[in-house]
């Protein structure tokens, strides 16, 4: 049963995955319902003529035989006639249905008295051939040629033979005998011959029907070659393309519709690796001219942020109109910079030139240089951060600029859009990952904003107040450098429950397929401890080992109430 189970899966997934094996299936089955419908049908128009024909045939020599009987009788109506010659009469007559019947050696014969008629004279005994079984008689047969004086009647039997039967027809007439009365004569013919006919026909049919259908299976494999083949051309140049093969092309013979289907699809690719090599083209030129107007702006710009910073440091000496203005001169040239340094990090990362200057980096202190880092800005906000890095973190194989420009972007989010709730740090590791996670209880996001948070140049909200004055190209330049470790940045949020982004990295030598924390985040509050951090007993690993880095969970900012802070800014 399985054997048969795969093999039917097996048939109905080729039908599947191939288109020309389903036409010529469908074609043979088709073809072979209108042959079964035409051949059953000439079959049995076939079948019902030659028993009209055979079943005359018999109905001429029974009014023959009949007709030649009568004779032999009514010619000896003038002699007187004994019992004895009664018989000889008899035999007499037989031998003339004999004589009429002798073509047909598969026809016997019976002769018998009809009943129902008064006593006569003379009567003569019941004979039948050796042949002829009187049991095959139907009495509607019987009654049906007593009644009628010069019609013959017809029965259709089943004979008996050594095959398990075969087809008969039984003819019944009446004759008038001198001085005896009435008897009935019945003519046996077989139609052996007749269905052997029908039989040889029908296996004829049947296996020019097969070969005619294994031929229509052949014509229409070669016809839907003749059109799949230069589809699936087509679908193997389309891979090839698609995998960056531009010069593949269809090879196009003839003027026909599949001639201009390659020809269109040649044309096609020809346009699309034009717009690809001018996008390429334009790519490159964009990437130049991208990297060398950041180059050539920085020093121009670090002349102005010279002069900038001489007139910050006087600010106090100016009128408080101009001093606010050297203020904002001054944020503005910092954004300035920062803004040409996002654009020659970009540039190098769209030219492949990007690098890691890989080194073994501790996460947990890593997070917590960069959470103290953003410690006076989470103060002006009211933030409280908090770390939670349950333990297990060795080393990780990383470059720690990237990485602290990645948690310097999440961390500066997260306090802007926070509204003053806590922002918890999260670090966890496995055997094959480590991962960082930001989360915030602020805004949050919809779906199609947190779809295109990693978009250049792209903001949620423009209405959004910022602290931090970010260039919109944060995020982006973040997944760039995930990416350049191999691992990944992804971000969920909900509008008014806050935004939690997770970077997760591969350990060297190890291919990372999940991430160790959770994304929706569990929310873990971490416990509120002093500057200092509280170190716990380090967890086992399942050796008996002790980790390399203790379980750490602490509060670096424990900032004034946020009344307070409110009342402050009033």
């Amino acid at each position: 049963m399985a054997g048969r189970r795969w093999s039917w899966e097996r048939a109905t997934g080729f039908l599947r995955r191939s288109l020309q094996a389903r036409v010529v299936a469908f074609s043979m089955l088709l073809s072979m319902l209108a042959l079964v419908g035409v051949f059953g049908y000439m079959s049995a128009s076939v079948g019902e003529n030659l028993f009209e024909t055979r079943r005359d045939e018999a109905l001429v020599e029974a009014v023959r035989a009949t007709a030649g009987m009568q004779q032999i009788f009514d010619e000896a109506v003038t002699q007187s006639l004994t019992s004895g010659e009664v018989d000889a009469l008899q035999d007499r007559a037989l031998d003339a249905v004999t004589g009429v019947i002798s073509s047909r050696s598969s026809t016997d014969y019976a002769m018998l008295r009809a009943e129902a008629q008064a006593s006569t004279l003379l009567q003569m005994n019941d004979v039948q051939s050796q042949g002829f079984d009187t049991d095959l008689l139907h009495a509607d047969l019987r009654s049906a040629v007593a009644a009628s004086a010069d019609l013959p009647f017809y029965q259709s039997v089943r004979l008996a033979s050594e095959t398990g039967g075969e087809p008969g027809i039984i003819v019944g007439t009446t004759v008038d005998v001198p001085l005896a009365g009435r008897y009935e004569l019945y003519l046996l013919t077989s139609l052996q011959s007749t269905q052997a006919t029908l039989g040889f026909m029908q296996l004829t049919m049947m296996l020019g029907g097969i070969a005619l259908i294994g031929l229509i299976g052949l014509i229409t494999w070669f016809v839907a070659r003749m059109v799949v083949g230069p589809v699936e051309a087509a679908a193997a140049s389309s891979a090839r393309i698609a995998a960056g093969e531009y010069d593949v092309r269809i090879p196009v013979r003839g003027d026909d519709e599949i001639a201009k289907l390659g020809r269109s699809f040649n044309d096609m690719a020809d346009s699309i690796s034009r717009q690809i090599n001018e996008l390429a083209t334009l790519s490159t030129v964009q990437q130049r001219f991208v990297s060398d107007v950041s180059h050539e702006l920085r020093t121009p710009l670090t002349t102005i942020r010279l002069a900038g910073d001489v007139l910050h440091d006087r600010r106090d000496s100016f009128d408080p109109v101009a001093g606010r203005t050297v203020e904002l001169l001054h944020t503005q040239i910092e954004r300035f910079e920062q803004l040409l340094a996002d654009l020659l990090e970009l540039s190098r990362f769209d030219a492949g030139a990007a690098q890691l200057e890989i080194e073994p980096t501790n996460l947990v202190r890593l997070a917590e240089g960069e959470l103290a880092a953003v410690e006076p800005l989470a103060a002006e906000r009211g933030t409280e951060l908090r770390l939670v890095a349950p333990g297990g973190h060795f080393e990780a194989e990383v470059d720690p600029r990237r990485i602290r420009r990645i948690l310097q972007n999440l961390l500066a989010n997260a306090i802007d859009h926070g509204e003053g709730r806590p922002v918890v740090v999260t670090v966890d590791s496995t055997s094959d990952a480590a991962a960082i996670a930001v989360r915030d209880h602020g805004v949050g996001m919809t779906e199609e904003e947190a779809a295109r948070v990693f978009d250049r140049f792209w903001r949620a909200d423009p209405s959004r107040q910022r602290r931090t004055g970010g260039t919109g190209l944060g995020l982006s330049i973040s997944r760039d450098d995930a990416a350049l470790h191999g691992g990944w940045i992804d971000v969920w949020s909900r509008p008014g429950e806050g935004t939690a982004f997770r970077l997760t990295l591969p350990r060297a030598g190890a291919h990372a397929v999940s991430s160790p924390i959770e994304l929706p985040p569990a929310d873990t509050q971490a416990i509120e401890l002093p500057h200092l951090p509280h170190v716990l007993e380090a967890p086992a690993d399942d050796a008996g080992m002790a980790l390399a880095e203790p379980t750490v969970e602490i509060a670096l900012v424990d900032p004034a109430p946020r009344a307070a802070t409110e009342e402050a800014d009033r």
